[in-house]
């Protein structure tokens, strides 16, 4: 790593907007009159997908995929163009919000202003002509870079961007584009100011697969040579698959244990139930004390950890990425916002005094969560969470002493060696 990771991101927050839907007037002004309440509900960065012109070409949908980028430079006049980015990065920075740009270097529109002045920085299908590696993104085409002057006109677009205001960048798909590229992007932003650089890697099972065929792609622990955060879908299927009653968590938790192993230590990773390409978390797990076990479970998970626009409402409707479906004023349930407020503050506070994180399985469905400081075994923090609304009686380890105050809720708790289980989620210091 260039830079050493800030120790602060293990215990950040990251709220993601979609600004053509993220309200009903589609625009980035609109947007900006709503930060504070990502403020209020205490998150440090604000996360906004692709602000760049759209591509006609080959569209998905009426308005088209924000990731089929027609140019990295300039800014979709349908979000109020430079003027409103301006307008809504100078309200985050007046909230002391940071802005984190969607970065989209893996593709861009087949229409895209530089598929028209350099065609030979494209990527090859079989008939000779620009082309997606992943036959579902029909909308876009591949760029090759294995030309080193993208990689100059890429960084040079960065630099742009980041002396426009954007405190760091998340890059799509990154795991897709050569290491030595982020790491020299990097490097060269470094003289412009201190960012923060997140990778969307990708799923397990695609570096394999686009290994076997030949191409490029880079494992979560290569990207850390140049990024501070990776998103955990390395872990995906496993977490998926607990959640869907077909593997039991330990399986995830096993992988957490192994991540702490195989990464750099100064690694972190990104925790999300949900975000734009996943199912709502309230439509996996219902508007019930399961949503709210989870909610606390992924917040408390280490690492830093990412909420997409309207989670905090429980919302249930995912938003598609090709049409105007904005939130409608009063969506979702505005009852969990307080929940999931407090249960943020909470993780930050439980993360930044209790940095090592350990989780066992008490029973089928029900995880201990303990969170203790450096060097000590005492003073730290326990959760019990109720993953799969189980009820019945549990026998907690002898180690493990369920009295006193329940952070959650302020009430005094006295569980005993064999308590009835609780639907909700129980969060107390321990001695």
């Amino acid at each position: 790593m260039i830079h050493p990771t800030p120790d602060a991101l293990r215990s950040a927050s990251v709220y993601q907007i979609f600004p053509r839907n993220y309200c009903p007037e589609g625009t980035l002004q609109a947007a900006s009159s709503r930060l504070a309440e990502v403020k209020r509900l205490g998150f440090d960065y604000v996360y906004i997908t692709p602000v760049h012109p759209i591509g006609r070409q080959r569209r998905k949908g009426s308005l088209g995929s924000p990731y089929a980028i027609a140019d990295y430079r300039t800014v979709d006049p349908l979000l109020g163009g430079e003027e409103g980015l301006r307008l809504f990065m100078d309200r985050a920075h007046e909230l002391d919000l940071g802005i984190i740009m969607d970065v989209v270097y893996n593709h861009t529109s087949p229409d895209s202003l530089l598929a028209r002045e350099h065609p030979s920085w494209f990527w090859k299908g079989p008939d000779g002509g620009p082309a997606p590696r992943v036959a579902d993104w029909s909308d876009v085409v591949d760029l090759d870079y294995s030309h080193r002057a993208l990689w100059d006109y890429q960084i040079e677009s960065l630099e742009r961007w980041a002396r426009f205001g954007a405190d760091g960048f998340r890059c799509d798909v990154a795991s897709f584009i050569p290491v030595e590229f982020w790491v020299e992007a990097k490097r060269r932003l470094s003289g412009v100011k201190e960012l923060l650089w997140l990778a969307e890697s990708v799923y397990m099972d695609l570096v394999v697969a686009f290994r076997r065929r030949g191409l490029y792609a880079a494992s979560d622990t290569e990207l850390h040579a140049a990024f501070d955060l990776t998103y955990d879908y390395d872990g995906r299927k496993e977490l998926e698959a607990s959640w869907r009653g077909e593997r039991p968590i330990s399986f995830y938790l096993a992988h957490l244990r192994a991540q702490e192993a195989l990464y750099p230590e100064a690694a972190v990773k990104l925790r999300f139930l949900e975000n734009h390409d996943q199912p709502r978390a309230a439509s996996v797990f219902g508007k019930s004390a399961r949503l709210r076990n989870w909610t606390l479970f992924a917040m408390l998970l280490p690492g830093a950890f990412m909420a997409y626009m309207g989670q905090e409402r429980a919302m249930d409707r995912r938003i598609g990425l090709f049409d105007a479906e904005p939130i409608l004023p009063g969506e979702g349930d505005g009852s969990f916002t307080p929940y999931f407020t407090k249960a943020l503050s909470l993780a930050r506070q439980i993360k930044e005094s209790a940095p090592l994180f350990d989780a066992r399985l008490l029973a089928e469905g029900v995880v201990l969560v303990e969170r203790r400081p450096r060097g000590s075994r005492t003073g730290g923090f326990a959760a019990l969470l109720n993953l799969d609304g189980r009820s019945g009686k549990l026998s907690l380890p002898e180690s493990v002493s369920m009295r006193g105050e329940d952070l959650m809720t302020g009430v005094d708790i006295d569980l005993g060696p064999h308590p009835e289980l609780s639907p909700e989620p129980l969060v107390m210091g321990s001695a």
